[in-house]
């Protein structure tokens, strides 16, 4: 199989990566309901059962880089999740799940706030993941890890 992931333009391996995360959670067990419009920062919503609901943002990243959502969309909420796939070149893609709510507690080194005030940017939630950390944060977010605790 060819994994030469550099050969994808960034709208390529994003769509890539959306598909990816809903066949792993549709594999999970859980019903995928996707948005006509993506303006609210949610690319899919999951369900389980009639009572439990999560939207998921999915980011898709090459290697090790910088990963940020904006607070406007990704809010810090029980239901909300990131859908974080990793691509490595000839590697299979990585799919980390990391509940919003980490981003409360910042226990570990690689979650960050900035809300860049009198900035241009907008306030946002970020990863900083680099190839000392990556296996710490794929040991802790890997998806078949973190959906276990969803059942």
């Amino acid at each position: 199989m060819n994994n030469n992931w550099s050969k994808l333009s960034h709208l390529q391996l994003g769509k890539y990566g959306e598909y990816f995360a809903k066949m792993e959670f549709t594999k999970a067990g859980f019903d995928v309901y996707t948005s006509e419009v993506d303006d609210k920062g949610i690319d899919f919503v999951i369900r389980k059962n009639d009572s439990e609901h999560y939207d998921v943002q999915v980011k898709s990243v090459r290697n090790y880089n910088y990963v940020f959502m904006r607070k406007e969309v990704f809010h810090l909420k029980e239901n909300m999740l990131l859908a974080l796939i990793i691509f490595e070149e000839d590697a299979l893609p990585t799919l980390c799940l990391v509940p919003s709510l980490e981003w409360s507690i910042m226990e570990h080194k690689f979650f960050c706030d900035n809300d860049y005030k009198n900035k241009k940017s907008k306030p946002e939630w970020g990863l900083k993941l680099n190839k000392n950390n990556a296996k710490e944060f794929k040991g802790i977010y890997e998806f078949n890890k973190q959906i276990k605790t969803f059942n």
